[in-house]
């Protein structure tokens, strides 16, 4: 039986600091659906990944920011960690990148500290959200309406709060990627 995702290609954005568990379990539940999943950061070889304080694994880079095409990917998947998206969002590629999975009505998913990104690519206003608590005020100032849901899903985008929240969230992610475009970041871009 083919997965929901066959012959689609999905976008992890991720840097160095990313929480271990909020890339490799979407990453998963991606692959496991026929999803080809690309790795995708600002530099080559590896990146770090966390499991909150600690290190964890280090993760391949499929293809670097320079390389990486967003009209070949289908979807996008930002995982948190306090130090990958905030490094992220000094990365004029990086919001560039982002920023036209929002324009175009790509589905993106966003756990944790992952929402942080598409506050400076425009993805942001006139969304229900939500996020590690945290973020909640930032959100707010950019427009988003913030909800403390497990999962909360607007348009194609996805964002959960945190590792607990990981099953629905793949779950939401999965059945938002398997629809496809959405016009509603779109709108909130312009």
């Amino acid at each position: 039986m083919a997965g929901k995702l066959e012959k689609k290609t999905v976008a992890v954005l991720a840097t160095d600091g990313f929480e271990q568990v909020e890339l490799t379990e979407p990453v998963k539940a991606l692959r496991n659906e026929g999803a080809e999943v690309r790795i995708v950061a600002p530099q080559g070889g590896q990146i770090q990944g966390w499991n909150h304080h600690d290190k964890a694994d280090r993760v391949d880079v499929d293809v670097t920011l320079d390389q990486a095409d967003p009209g070949s990917f289908d979807a996008l998947v930002l995982p948190g960690g306090v130090i990958n998206p905030d490094a992220l969002r000094l990365e004029p590629k990086a919001i560039d990148f982002v920023r036209s999975f929002v324009q175009s009505g790509k589905p993106i998913a966003a756990i944790c500290h992952g929402p942080w990104t598409l506050i400076d690519a425009g993805g942001a206003k006139g969304k229900r959200m939500t996020s590690w608590p945290s973020l909640k005020a930032d959100l707010g100032n950019a427009g988003a309406n913030w909800e403390d849901s497990e999962v909360v899903t607007d348009q194609g985008l996805v964002t959960s709060r945190k590792p607990d929240d990981l099953p629905a969230f793949c779950r939401k992610m999965v059945e938002e990627f398997a629809e496809g475009r959405h016009g509603g970041h779109r709108h909130a871009a312009e």
